[in-house]
């Protein structure tokens, strides 16, 4: 199943990255980069940093100057995210191009990459949910509460891994078809923004 197979590239990512948890690291993607495992563990390493950039942009002492280059980096990182989404559904527009879609098809609420956009990030919530439930530190208390969580958290797998590979396969026999829409972020773009297009003037 395409979930458990991304999944497993998803949790190795996460591992790698807190080798040294460093949010300036650099990626060192084992994966070829034609192949589909690569877009995947790209994918995930990205969200893993951007994570890790949402912890620290919160902290109540950061100084003003350092949390406005830190947002640059998360504006930086959501492009980044969203253009690794569109790569992997042009991984499945590829693979699905010579399926006979069936006349009662019908079209999903969100692409395959956005799905597994939200499985990459739940696998983030899973890895650092599952820290704090075992916490030595952490009172037993928040360890318990935690622990009740991390159920919940896997619960969620469970059923959005059957959901993604529910749809490939409802995408492979042409019971339902990808459309995908190019993101049309406006608030990147010179052309778009006010305030960027105001101050080209």
């Amino acid at each position: 199943m395409f979930s458990k197979f991304a999944y497993s590239i998803f949790e190795q990512s996460i591992r790698d990255y807190h080798v040294h948890d460093n949010v300036n690291q650099p990626i060192n993607n084992p994966y070829p980069s034609d192949k589909i495992e690569h877009l995947l563990y790209f994918k995930n390493w990205v969200d893993t940093v951007q994570w890790h950039y949402e912890d620290i942009i919160r902290d109540p002492n950061i100084d003003p100057v350092a949390a406005l280059t830190l947002k640059r980096k998360i504006d930086a990182s959501n492009q980044e995210r969203t253009d690794m989404v569109e790569y992997i559904d042009s991984y499945f527009l590829q693979k699905y191009a010579h399926v006979l879609v069936k006349a009662s098809a019908k079209i999903n609420s969100e692409s395959p990459a956005w799905t597994i956009d939200r499985l990459s990030i739940l696998a983030l919530k899973i890895y650092h949910m599952n820290e704090e439930a075992t916490r030595v530190e952490a009172s037993p208390e928040h360890r318990a509460k935690c622990q009740d969580k991390l159920k919940v958290l896997l619960e969620q797998r469970s059923d959005l891994s059957t959901a993604i590979d529910d749809l490939l396969t409802d995408i492979e026999n042409g019971d339902k078809f990808m459309k995908v829409y190019k993101q049309m972020k406006m608030y990147n773009d010179d052309d778009l923004n006010p305030v960027l297009y105001q101050n080209k003037k």
